[in-house]
Order: C-alpha cells, then sequence, then structure tokens
C-alpha cells in the first residue's frame, strides 16, 4: 500500500490491471505459431532468411489474412527477423578474354518475361574462396521462369571438363522436346566450338550478353547472390571443396524444393514448374 501511495495510484486501479494482466488473452497466440513454423521453412545453417512479406505469402496460401506490417511486428516478437551478412568477398569471376570463337546474338534484351519452364534458360561460371585462400569454381544453369536449379557443378577449375559437366547435368533434366535459348555471358568456354556444337546437337538456341554487360544475364546474377548471402556469407570459408560441395547439394535441394518466392506467386520453383506445365 505504502508504494502505490508514493506513485499516487490507487488501489482498486492496481488491482484492476492486474486482473486484466492475468486475463489476457493474445489474439495472435495461434498465428504465431504458424509464422514460426513457415519461418522454419526457410532456414539456411540455422539463419531466417524468410522476410515478412515471404511470410505472409504463405500464410496467405493458407488462408489467414494480415497486413504485412502486423506480420512484420509478430516476426519481432518472436526474432525469427531476416538478419543476413553481405560481404561479397567471394568476387566476381571475369572469364571474359576478348572474341575467341563464336558470340552469339543477345536474343533476350534483358527482356526476362518467360513464364512457362525449359523455354528461357541462364548460365554462367562464379567462384568462391576456400579456407586455404584457393577458389572454388562453380557452373549453374537456371530456369528463367520457375528460377529452378536445373544444373550445379563444382570445380577447383574453370575449364571445358566443368561446363560439359554442367550440360549433361542440364540433359538429364530437360523433357526430350525441350529447345530451349541458353543465354550466358561472353565468358570464353561459352564461344568456342565444343560448347555451341553441344548447344546444336541438343536443339538449344544460344543467346549472349553484351560485352561487360552482367544485366544482360540478371536473374543469374540473382541467384548466385541469394547462394553466397544465404549459404556463405558470415560463415567460415569452407575448408575444402568437398565440404563446399556437401553444403551446397542441400542448399540446391532446398532451394528448389522448399524455398518460396514471390517472383513465383509465393510457390517454391519446382511446385511452379508442375503447376504451370499441368495448367
Amino acid at each position: 500500500g505504502d508504494i502505490l501511495h508514493k506513485i499516487n495510484l490507487p488501489k482498486a486501479t492496481y488491482h484492476d490491471e492486474r486482473k486484466r494482466i492475468a486475463n489476457h488473452h493474445d489474439k495472435y497466440a495461434s498465428v504465431k505459431q504458424v509464422i514460426l513454423s513457415v519461418a522454419k521453412e526457410g532456414q539456411v545453417r540455422g539463419r531466417w532468411t524468410y522476410g515478412y512479406r515471404r511470410v505472409n505469402q504463405k500464410l496467405r496460401a493458407m488462408g489467414i489474412h494480415l497486413a504485412d506490417m502486423t506480420v512484420n511486428k509478430l516476426m519481432a516478437k518472436l526474432d525469427v527477423q531476416v538478419a543476413l551478412y553481405n560481404r561479397h568477398r567471394s568476387g566476381k569471376y571475369s572469364s571474359y578474354e576478348g572474341n575467341v570463337g563464336t558470340v552469339a546474338d543477345n536474343l533476350l534484351k534483358q527482356q526476362f518475361q518467360a513464364t512457362i519452364p525449359y523455354q528461357v534458360l541462364h548460365t554462367d561460371v562464379s567462384q568462391v574462396r576456400l579456407a586455404n585462400h584457393s577458389w572454388a569454381y562453380i557452373s549453374s544453369i537456371i530456369d528463367e521462369a520457375s528460377k529452378e536449379v536445373l544444373a550445379f557443378q563444382l570445380s577447383q577449375h574453370p575449364d571445358r571438363q566443368l561446363i560439359t559437366a554442367t550440360l549433361n547435368e542440364l540433359c538429364t533434366k530437360l523433357p526430350d522436346n525441350a529447345q530451349p535459348i541458353i543465354h550466358s555471358d561472353q565468358g570464353w568456354h561459352y564461344q568456342l566450338g565444343y560448347y555451341t556444337q553441344k548447344l546444336a546437337d541438343n536443339h538449344f538456341i544460344q543467346s549472349m550478353s553484351r560485352k561487360g554487360n552482367c544485366h544482360d544475364n540478371a536473374p543469374m546474377e540473382s541467384f548466385f547472390h541469394l547462394f553466397k548471402t544465404e549459404l556463405l556469407d558470415g560463415f567460415p570459408p569452407c575448408k575444402d571443396l568437398a565440404e563446399l560441395k556437401s553444403l551446397s547439394a542441400q542448399y540446391i535441394h532446398y532451394f528448389n524444393y522448399q524455398r518460396i518466392s514471390l517472383k513465383t506467386k509465393g510457390m517454391t520453383p519446382v511446385e511452379y514448374r508442375n503447376h504451370t506445365l499441368v495448367a
């Protein structure tokens, strides 16, 4: 009573407030559990990668309709907000060595509007620093419409073998009748006869960015950015190629089968591909 008197708070008000707190019902209690579950689906190496827009997209698909800001506040209370590093120490790999073979026309001209899978593909090579300071090279191919990673190969050498392995993996993933455009930069491997011949043999149509214009291959840049930011940045470098391969395999499976994207209407790449091809 003395304390209440000192702060000039009537006893009745104090007891009313205590009763209100005791009877307080968190109207978002069940929604919070769903948000936590959705956020966990987006975890990569123990880190949260789903922002409130993607979480809310998933909630809407489940029939739960909340304002973006409400979801943002609830995620803050649950402490599941995105906290990704963005060091970019891995650097951009440049394979441009001038005109060493055939330079194809730029058929896309930054019109990245494919909506049907297997029609437009993008490919590129990137690099990642390992713990012993050597480089690992990644060669990958993604589908512009679904964002699905169709090929992903790693090597300690950015050579013909790496590019051939990537194309071979792609060929195992495509339907028999697919004749996609496959877009790359003007890297030397993409100009050489073995590569252009393999594309021709499989009825692929070659397209190339203009010299030194990374925006011409933006979907590929975007994928490598996500791969490095979500999987690698903020962690110690992989000790060797084997560790990077193991982590990458887990991430690519997650990326294709679990990771929802606003660009594909809140679906995963594989869901979008199946949904579109059935429709």
